[in-house]
Formats: structure tokens, C-alpha cells, sequence
């Protein structure tokens, strides 16, 4: 799917052909965000229907109905809180007043259950219909998903590494600086959000938000926070890593070696409109990520006059996570794993080399490993199994 390359590289993660960014495979842990959530502080049971054992969690909400900056920017964000997404925080808690009935979640991503559930379903589903168009749409529907998500989260996940407090590896990551003239950005589904098994928050872990910021796809101020850097950078200074069949991609020997058109600059003071060079990591499921990039090419568009989005195609292989998490491929990988790849192969260029990007990739691979660390770790204490089922041999290299 990647256009090919002649650089191989050593490292733990085998390189291969194409990768995938996708971190929200509905088979890993199916416990990922279990809890319940009412108004009160109180200590309720997870949904039997999970398939975790049934635990208490306490959860701490002020029953005001309201998200606080320094709560949502805790989950790894770095625009002001949503206006749609309080809205609907602020809907669900009045729902719970007037029909008498508490929130609950259970299942996969924060899903509401039991007869709130039923109740709220016919509500939003009406609210979704009378939007006139399709933006208005996707920004209701992607504000939904966060803040469900964002309630059957509080006081069960950890805000920094997103799992399980009793999970929590954030002691175990070792932060990094990224060289200054780089920048991240992990433009991911609102499903894929508050995910256990997510790589992507691994870099604004080790990095900080600034050198890898969380963009949430269908979140009005994400995504102008985005385009508004990208303004600035300039369309030559802007690269998405998607393996994309009908994009022209060049490999980064071509976009960035000797004789490129890239002006590197290597001086210690990068702001935001001069040189610093933005890499876009889609993360979403493969069949999400189709309309992710789309969206990208239509902004592209409307910003730079065409539609043509810049690709860089990677030499990626399977991460440690195919030991966890079923992919299409063993040749697809995660969004962690793609950064991986895209350091090391700049550390191959003479133009990057002193730049000491090996070993922010090893810092990367070291977090990975830390966080299949701990989900295999759970899953052995819940009884379940952490052997991958080989899938769709055929596109196996």
C-alpha cells in the first residue's frame, strides 16, 4: 500500500511495507472504560454486561453538569473545553433530573446503558435529525461519543495514560524532548478517545502536548487549532503518514533528503510560522480513517486552493502491539509505531542526523513496550488470553 523503499532499519519493530494507525480495534479489552456515573459522588457496580468482574468505582463529580478546563486539558488536550461537548454534558445531567433515571456505563467507550439509555437514545437521535447539514452532524455526533466517554471515565481511568487507575504506568514513562523543529499531530476518531489500548497518547506523554498534540476529528476547536498552525507552517511544511492508494506519497529519503525542496533549519528557536515541520498520524480504525483524510483534503482545499493533501509513505512492519490487538495485517502497525518508523528513517538522512532522533525513537518504542506491559498484565488477571488470533492471512508479507 506504501510506496517502497530501500532503507532497513534495526530496531525491535520489524520493518515492513505498510502501517496502520488505527487504535481502537472493539476486540482488546472490552473493559476499557466500565464504570457508572451519576450525579452525586457515589460507589456503584459495572454493568454485568461487561466482561470484566463487577468492582466499585467512587466516582468524584461535582453534579454541576459542567467539563473544567483543567479537566478536559488533563485528558491531553490543548483547546478550551467544546462548546457542543459541555452542551451535551450539560443535556445528559438534565435528562437524569427530569426523568428520574441515573446515568450509567458500561461496555466499550463509555457506552450508556440501562433505561437511561433508552430514554437518551430517543433525544439525541431527534436532535441529530433536525441538523440541517452534514458538518453540524458530524460535530454533534463526534461531541457525543467525548462526552460519554469523558463522565463513564471520571474517577476510573488515569487522565495521563487513560487506564485503569489500578492499571496506571505513568511512573514507568520516561518523558523526552522532541527536536524543536517537529511537530506531531495525533488527529484521532472520538471513538478511538480515552481508549485503553490507544498508542497515540504515548507521544504527548513522552513529548508534551506542544511537540504532539491530541486533535479530536469533528471538534470545531481542535481542528481550528490545527489549521490555524498549519496556516502558518505552510503547505510544504505539512505531511499526513497514511498510506493512501490514491495519494501521491514520496518517501523521506525523497521529501527530505539531499536535494529535496524542505528548507531544514536547525537553529535552536522554531516558532509557529517559520519552519517547523508538521506530521499529521491518523488515528482511527482503517475504515474510519478513509473519512479522517478525506476531511483533510477537503480543509486542504479550502485553504490551500486544491485538494491534495501531502503523504508520506513509511518502510513500517508490525509493532508488539499485534501481540494484543487484531490488525487487517501483521504489515499494518499503530500510531506509535508509525512515529517510531518516522524518526528512525530520519536519522538515516545526513540532513537529521545530529538531531538525536534515535533516541527519541527508543524513547517511543520503550513507552510502547511499558504499555503492552500493562495491558497484557491485565488481561492476565481478569483470566482473559493475550495470544493474537492470526487474521486475513492472505495479506500477510
Amino acid at each position: 500500500m506504501l510506496a517502497s523503499s530501500t532503507i532497513t532499519i534495526s530496531r525491535a519493530f520489524t520493518l515492513t511495507l505498510t502501517f496502520k494507525f488505527s487504535l481502537s480495534i472493539p476486540s482488546l479489552l472490552h473493559s476499557s472504560t466500565k464504570t457508572h456515573m451519576d450525579s452525586p459522588p457515589r460507589s456503584l457496580l459495572v454493568s454485568s454486561a461487561s466482561r470484566s468482574p463487577p468492582r466499585e468505582v467512587l466516582v468524584q463529580d461535582t453534579g454541576d453538569g459542567f467539563i473544567t478546563l483543567q479537566e478536559w486539558q488533563g485528558w491531553g488536550t490543548v483547546s478550551p473545553v467544546p462548546v457542543m461537548v459541555s452542551q451535551i454534558v450539560h443535556d445528559l445531567k438534565s435528562l437524569e433530573k427530569n426523568i428520574d433515571a441515573q446515568m450509567s456505563f458500561a461496555g466499550n467507550g463509555g457506552k450508556l446503558q440501562g433505561d437511561f439509555k433508552v430514554q437518551e437514545d430517543k433525544k439525541h437521535r431527534a436532535t441529530y435529525e433536525a441538523l440541517g447539514d452534514s458538518e453540524k452532524k458530524l460535530q454533534f455526533f463526534a461531541s457525543r461519543q467525548i462526552a460519554c466517554r469523558l463522565l463513564g471515565s471520571r474517577g476510573y481511568l488515569c487522565q495521563k495514560c487513560w487506564l485503569a487507575m489500578e492499571d496506571c504506568m505513568c511512573s514507568k514513562v520516561k518523558p523526552c524532548s522532541l527536536w524543536h523543529g517537529m511537530r506531531f499531530w495525533v488527529y484521532m476518531h472520538p471513538k478511538d478517545f480515552l481508549r485503553q489500548n490507544n498508542t497515540g497518547k504515548l507521544l504527548w506523554q513522552l513529548f508534551g502536548v506542544q511537540a504532539a498534540t491530541l486533535c479530536l476529528f469533528g471538534i470545531a476547536e481542535d481542528e481550528e487549532i490545527m489549521w490555524n498552525a498549519f496556516k502558518c507552517a505552510g503547505k510544504n511544511k505539512v505531511w499526513c503518514l497514511y498510506p493512501n492508494k490514491n495519494a501521491v506519497t514520496e518517501s523521506v529519503q525523497e521529501a527530505f533528503g539531499h536535494g529535496s525542496p524542505v528548507d531544514i533549519d536547525s537553529t535552536p528557536v522554531m516558532t509557529a510560522g517559520d519552519k517547523t515541520l508538521n506530521f499529521v498520524l491518523i488515528d482511527g480504525t482503517w475504515s474510519n480513517s478513509a473519512a479522517m483524510f478525506n476531511r483533510l483534503k477537503e480543509q486542504a482545499k479550502s485553504v490551500w486552493g486544491e485538494e491534495k493533501f501531502p503523504c508520506i509513505s513509511l518502510t513500517m512492519g508490525a509493532s508488539a502491539m499485534h501481540k494484543l490487538r487484531p490488525q487487517p495485517s501483521w504489515d499494518r502497525t499503530c500510531t506509535a509505531a508509525a512515529a517510531i518508523g518516522l524518526l528512525s528513517e530520519l536519522q538515516l538522512l545526513h540532513e537529521f542526523s545530529s538531531h538525536g532522533f534515535d533516541e527519541q525513537a527508543d524513547a517511543v518504542e520503550d513507552a510502547l513496550v511499558v504499555l503492552l506491559e500493562a495491558l497484557t498484565s491485565r488481561r492476565l488477571r481478569m483470566g482473559r488470553s493475550v495470544t493474537r488470533k492470526v487474521r486475513h492471512n492472505r495479506d500477510i508479507c
